[in-house]
């Protein structure tokens, strides 16, 4: 899919918008501010297939919850980056009065001064003004406003965000918000129906789209880094630029996912979106609200996968799992009483057929946590409780 599909992360980018929307033909934000007015209330997509329900009481049960975020750099911030890029090569030496920032086309010579813009969506989880989207809506502003879907608007400030899951955590200050209630992802399965409710070009807020659940468990490698995690609810509903953030949620109306990115090849919807499930984001949002980052815990092992050779070895029916090649010393594995050559096939419910599993498994766990590993030792199965501690 990877080599087939441009997995295009931007094309649901409130935060990016302004940055590639012009190129791609997206709105600006500057015009959906223009347009935001002419789409207050809440638009529904009758279902498709004229199924035996409707999603009616499930909208009008999450819409208030699902919020649109307007995001934008500060005077200070664009300044700043404007400077990092415009690095005076005479700084620190005597030539430096001659040649000041003015020289270089600073912001204090007349240029302009560029701030970026952008808008996405955001969920509401806390009747205290918690509120979730994706990291890339705000990841590049420092000022954030939010509009209620009864309009009211607040500004916000940014309690964490963890790349490499694409989340992160704004604050408003209010009491008594509608909260979202949470569903179970693990509980979701192929083809049931789901509903999508977002603000998809900044101007079409408190929108829902309804579709079904395409696949789970997707890694789609448009997050970077080598700690990315992936693990994406497929669904064919439709979003498109500015739903990032927004809610996925099932025929009650309970979280299941936050929308997070389109599989395109024009930068508009074009056929299959993708969710962070919401059992995922609770285990990282509910890090940041407690200590203002994820706590990312470790299991204190190096790994490798199944090979040929280690499959003969070790006389295995297949090359799923995750073999242990060293313990770190000190570390829950060793504690607990893993052993170097265990073969890890199972982690609670989540059975583990590479090392991709591993880690996806791993980052659903606290600190503090009990796991039961399922591994493989001389041809035998056995299941060990291993206590997790954080990772370093």
């Amino acid at each position: 899919m990877k080599k087939t599909i441009q997995f295009v992360l931007a094309g649901v980018m409130g935060g990016v918008i302004t940055l590639l929307g012009i190129q791609q033909g997206i709105t600006p934000a500057s015009k959906m501010e223009n347009e935001a007015k002419v789409a207050t209330s809440p638009r529904f997509v009758s279902n498709p297939l004229n199924a035996s329900f409707d999603f009616r009481k499930a909208a009008k049960k999450a819409t208030a919850s699902v919020v649109y975020i307007q995001a934008q750099e500060s005077d200070a911030l664009a300044s700043k980056k404007y400077r990092s890029r415009m690095h005076n090569p005479f700084e620190g030496t005597p030539f430096e009065q001659f040649f000041g920032q003015d020289f270089f086309g600073g912001p204090s010579y007349g240029a302009p001064l560029y701030k970026l813009k952008g808008a996405g969506s955001g969920v509401i989880i806390s009747k205290d003004g918690y509120i979730v989207t994706n990291n890339h809506v705000v990841d590049f502003a420092d000022e954030f406003e939010v509009t209620l879907s009864d309009g009211r608007k607040y500004n916000a400030k940014l309690i964490g965000k963890e790349p490499s899951a694409d989340l992160a955590v704004i604050k408003i200050d209010a009491e008594d918000l509608p909260a979202v209630e949470y569903g179970n992802s693990d509980n979701v399965e192929v083809g049931q129906w789901v509903l999508a409710i977002g603000n998809p070009f900044g101007y079409l807020t408190s929108t829902a789209t309804a579709g079904i659940v395409s696949a789970k468990g997707r890694d789609l490698g448009i997050i970077k880094g080598d700690r990315a995690i992936e693990q994406f609810i497929q669904t064919d509903a439709v979003i498109n630029p500015g739903n990032s953030g927004g809610a996925l949620l099932d025929v009650d109306g309970k979280l299941i996912g936050v929308n997070t990115a389109i599989a395109t090849h024009t930068g508009y919807y074009n056929g299959y979106s993708f969710a962070i499930p919401v059992n995922l984001m609770r285990a990282i949002v509910d890090d940041i609200i407690k200590y203002g980052s994820y706590q990312r815990t470790s299991l204190g092992i190096y790994v490798m996968p199944i090979d040929d050779e280690i499959q003969q070895n070790l006389g295995l029916d297949s090359k799923n799992g995750v073999y242990i090649d060293e313990l770190v010393q000190g570390g829950a594995a060793q504690f607990g009483g893993l052993l170097p050559s265990d073969v890890i096939i199972q982690i609670d419910r989540h059975e583990i057929k590479n090392i991709k599993d591993l880690h996806n498994a791993i980052a659903l766990t606290r600190v503090g946590d009990v796991i039961q590993v399922t591994v493989v030792r001389n041809g035998a199965e056995k299941t060990i409780p291993v206590k997790l501690t954080k990772a370093l």
